[in-house]
Parts: structure tokens; sequence; C-alpha cells
């Protein structure tokens, strides 16, 4: 999807309080027990709890594009296990109750990408997603629910034009209940982009509920991600090589909390690109020198659901150890 990568600051930006890295913040409200990056979770944590995709469905195994558009079409439950890689020329869709799993930690796809349009329950794990030629997302979700992305490696270079590629990972058109856990997205100008537009609040507000937790951004320019109208809780992730990191915009309300940013420039922003500003709560975050530009704070302090956040002290520990395909 594709919208304008960064636009000067509007005048307004005088009101917005820029912090230093050493900023500390409120207590946390959750457990702080480490999680095991070596123990993958049989089912997601956050927005996307519930989603079980494929089920107990007994797996079929693809190795050829034909075979693997065969397999995923229709909402019956079914499980795909992907073996190799697959040569890609725009994108697959993908129907509903259904998983798709790689073999290995090599296999998955490369040139495009795969498409949940208007489905539901749907789990992605274990893939390689590389290179998608523009106007493909490496995964697009669009006018889905529960849907679960999990230990994929997502990844394009820097070598080409910002818009040679599309989006590693975009979620639009009201999809929402979705969790993004323990993916590595490496090498992009464009991560992840929640809400395609300003213009589509009537479609978007009341949806766009994403948690994204212990995944790794390395170099990747912005968006990770930006989130707008929605609802986004972005924990335990680690990132390093970000010109603009977390970005809220169009009233989304995010909970940034125990998150780690390295050679950083803007951790976190509210007030980027777009006509209105977005509201963000941070706690327990090690932002490593980059500044923050929160113009907002939220109300959005409490998720929904049961999780646990383990402190910044050892995330990069566990996501540098358990992210990514191959890792589950």
């Amino acid at each position: 999807m594709r919208t304008p990568l960064r636009t000067p600051l509007r005048s307004r930006r005088s009101r917005i309080t820029a912090l230093a890295a050493a900023s500390t913040v409120a207590a946390l409200t959750v457990a702080v027990l480490p999680n095991s990056a070596g123990a993958a979770e049989s089912s997601p944590v956050g927005f996307g709890a519930g989603t079980t995709g494929g089920g107990s469905a007994a797996a079929v195994t693809v190795s050829s594009l034909a075979a693997f558009k065969s397999a995923v079409t229709g909402d019956s439950a079914k499980t795909v296990k992907v073996s190799g890689l697959i040569s890609l020329s725009g994108q697959v869709d993908i129907g509903s109750n259904t998983t798709v799993l790689g073999v290995g930690s090599s296999s998955g796809f490369t040139g495009g990408g795969l498409r949940l349009k208007s489905e539901s329950n749907i789990v992605i794990r274990n893939l390689n997603i590389s290179k998608p030629l523009a106007p493909s997302d490496g995964i697009t979700v669009q006018n889905s629910t529960k849907v679960w992305i999990d230990h994929n490696s997502f990844f394009a270079d820097r070598d080409h034009d910002k818009d040679y590629y599309d989006g590693l990972l975009d979620i639009t058109h009201a999809s929402d209940n979705v969790t993004v856990s323990w993916n590595t997205f490496k090498n992009h100008f464009k991560g992840s982009l929640v809400g395609h537009s300003d213009n589509n609040e009537s479609e978007d507000k009341g949806h766009l509920r994403v948690t994204y937790h212990h995944n790794h951004f390395q170099n990747i320019f912005s968006r990770i991600p930006s989130l707008r109208f929605g609802t986004g809780h972005f924990y335990d992730n680690y990132v390093e090589g970000a010109d603009t990191a977390v970005h809220s915009r169009m009233g989304a309300q995010m909970l940034v909390e125990n998150n780690v940013f390295r050679n950083t420039k803007i951790a976190i922003t509210t007030s980027r690109s777009s006509d209105e500003d977005g509201y963000v709560v941070q706690r327990g975050n090690d932002l490593g020198g980059a500044a923050t530009e929160i113009s907002q704070t939220g109300s959005f302090t409490t998720p929904p659901y049961s999780y646990t956040a383990e402190p910044a002290s050892s995330v990069v520990a566990s996501v540098t150890g358990g992210a990514g395909a191959g890792k589950i």
C-alpha cells in the first residue's frame, strides 16, 4: 500500500514534547517474567487470540505454485506446508480457516506475497517472504479478522528506490484481531502499515486492533508500525537502524512497552505525515538514545487480554534467539 514515506513536520510540532532516550516512564501493570525464546507459543497472544487456522486438519505438503494455490483455496479447515522457495508474481489469495506453515528454515516465497482478503481465522508461520515487488506486499491483510502471523522472516533490500518493493506486512480495510509475533523484518524501507489512508475512517474506526510482540526490525526505514485509526499494542520488540519507528496517527491509540531501540532516530512519533495526530502511552522502553515525539498521551493502558511482558533488559537476547523462520 502506498502512502508518502515522510513529510515535513507541521507548525504545531511546537507543542510536541521531545523526550531524550533516558526518559523513564510509569511502572508496568503486567507481569514482567521473561518468556523463553525457544518456547514458541502454540496459540497467539494478543488481539489475535483464539485464531486456530486449520486446527487439526491433516497437513498437505506442496512445493509448486500451482499446488499451493489449489491447496489454500476455499474456507474448509486445512493445513498447508510449503517445502522449498516458491517464486511469485503478484499475490496468492488465502482462504479462511487455513494454516500455512513453512518446512524447515528456508521455505517460503519470493518476488510477491500472500493476500488475506475478506477472510477469517488464518495462521501464517515459519515462512521466508522476500522482495515483494510493488504493488504486492509480502503479506496483505484486507477486511479480514482473526489472523496470526508468527515466526516468519520478511526481508528485501535497500538498493532500490523506496517504491520498488511494497510493504512487508500491511493490514488495512477494517481488518481486526491480528497478532504479529516473533517475526524478523530486515532491509526494507516500508515495514508494516496498519490503515492505508487518512480518508478511510468510516471503514477503519473501531477496527484495526493489532498486537506486535517479540519481533526484530533491522534496517527498516519507517512504519514499525504505522497505525491509523486503530488500537495497537507494541511490546517486547527489538528495533535497530530505523529513521522513524512506531508511528501513531489519525487518532490511533497505541501502548508501547518494554521495547528496545538501537541506532534509531525517532523511536515513537504521533505527529508526522497525517492530518491528525495519534496517541501513545509508553512505558518500560529502552530508547537507546532515540528521541520521541509524543504530542498526545493516550488512554489505552490495559489491553483486553492476558499477556506477560518481559523487561526490556532481556528483550534483545529473547528476540535475537527466538524470532524468525526456523525457530519453531
